[in-house]
């Protein structure tokens, strides 16, 4: 196969999903990912079977296409055995708290000598210095932490967390981002380095809107709902229809020349009070009224068919089960039924990174706890199946 990444390897020591979106990104890239866990799983995983099971969607989406073997960090042989795989790998990456591989005794500094190619990724909630490096970090409390529960959830209501895993995420596809970067960088230098990516900084640039807010006002940026965060745009709004919700956003002047002919309201057609956004932002309330008007007449799906047909910026407001069974992607092979020994038939997504001239890599279900121990140390490293029951007796692996 022609695949971009091929003959990259890659440690990942990812948990939860920060980590494992980045080196997800990195095997539906031709990559050879060999997911690090310790003996009882990694966070996530360990969650799965303290219930009873084997694996859960997330778990799948986050790891197919990996190979997974088991590692216990805490001992001088596992630690040994690190080296060993560091020499032979591209790259290492993890989403530790900061500091935790130095405290064991494998952080860049250690392994860097290993192999000076070695591009060493860390993730973490605040970065790997300053005053909050050691604040705990989860994706709700980093929304917290970065403004975004402030400007989400209804003005007059408490602030909201987005809906989506939104930080973890954007955290993921950041490292994968920095890791790429290296890589490109080791091409011209022949060195690896460290790469490392705070979640908060990844998402300060998604308040832009808000910001700009400030700015303009001098005011603190309000929760706006579902209208544009910086309150310069109308209509901006979901919009309730006979059977649910429609999105739409008015940016140019001829999409709300469209849309006037779309409600009827022709007769709107050069009045001053609703002809530039400027003004149609004065009068928002009563904009919006209009717009519900006509939208409340019609079901989701008639007002996103009428506003693609007039090239107004519109989408039906849909449920994660109509996503999953989007006839869009699974045309375009972004989404893709699996056969997942564990789960049945589900629905997994591809990588979004499309290289055109490269082969796509075929899903492959996401590994068992430690399934390629003897794939890994046995053939990788060259122990041999004696030495790997050795390892396994005695809880290195």
């Amino acid at each position: 196969m022609s695949t971009p990444l091929a003959g990259i390897t890659v440690l990942d020591f990812g948990q939860i999903y920060q980590g494992p979106y980045a080196t997800m990104l990195m095997a539906k890239g031709g990559a050879n990912v060999i997911k690090i866990e310790p003996p009882g799983g990694e966070p996530l995983r360990k969650r799965i079977i303290a219930q009873g099971g084997e694996t859960t969607l997330p778990m799948a989406m986050l790891n197919a296409n990996k190979r997974a073997v088991t590692l216990n960090l805490k001992t001088d042989r596992g630690r040994e055995l690190l080296k060993q795989m560091v020499a032979k790998a591209d790259v290492l990456l993890e989403n530790f708290a900061p500091g935790a591989m130095d405290r064991i005794g494998v952080g860049y500094k250690v392994l860097q000598p290993v192999n000076p190619r070695l591009i060493y990724a860390t993730g973490t909630g605040f970065g790997i210095s300053g005053p909050d490096r050691d604040n705990l970090a989860m994706d709700f409390t980093i929304q917290a932490a970065s403004g975004i529960m402030s400007v989400t959830g209804d003005p007059e209501g408490p602030p909201m967390k987005a809906g989506p895993t939104l930080v973890d995420f954007m955290g993921g596809i950041h490292l994968y981002g920095a890791v790429m970067t290296a890589l490109f960088h080791r091409t011209q230098t022949g060195l690896g380095q460290l790469v490392e990516v705070a979640m908060q900084e990844t998402v300060y640039p998604t308040l832009a809107s808000s910001y700009d807010y400030y700015v303009r006002t001098g005011k603190t940026p309000p929760r706006a709902g579902n209208r544009q965060a910086g309150l310069g745009s109308a209509p901006y709004n979901a919009f309730r229809t006979k059977d649910g919700w429609v999105a739409i956003h008015v940016v140019t002047e001829a999409h709300w020349q469209n849309l006037l002919v779309a409600m009827g309201r022709e007769d709107l057609k050069g009045n001053p009070d609703f002809e530039t956004n400027p003004e149609r932002t004065k009068r928002m309330v009563e904009t919006e009224a209009m717009v519900t008007a006509w939208t409340s007449t019609l079901t989701k799906n008639e007002v996103a068919a009428i506003a693609k047909r007039l090239r107004i910026p519109s989408a039906p407001v849909r449920d994660a089960v109509e996503v999953m069974n989007d006839a869009h992607m699974h045309e375009r092979g972004m989404l893709q039924h699996v056969n997942h020994p564990s789960l049945g038939d589900v629905i997994l997504p591809n990588s979004p990174l499309r290289l055109h001239g490269a082969d796509r890599v075929d899903p492959v279900p996401s590994p068992l706890l430690g399934q390629h121990n003897m794939d890994v140390y046995g053939e990788w490293l060259g122990l041999g199946s004696d030495a790997v029951a050795t390892l396994t007796r005695d809880g290195v692996i």
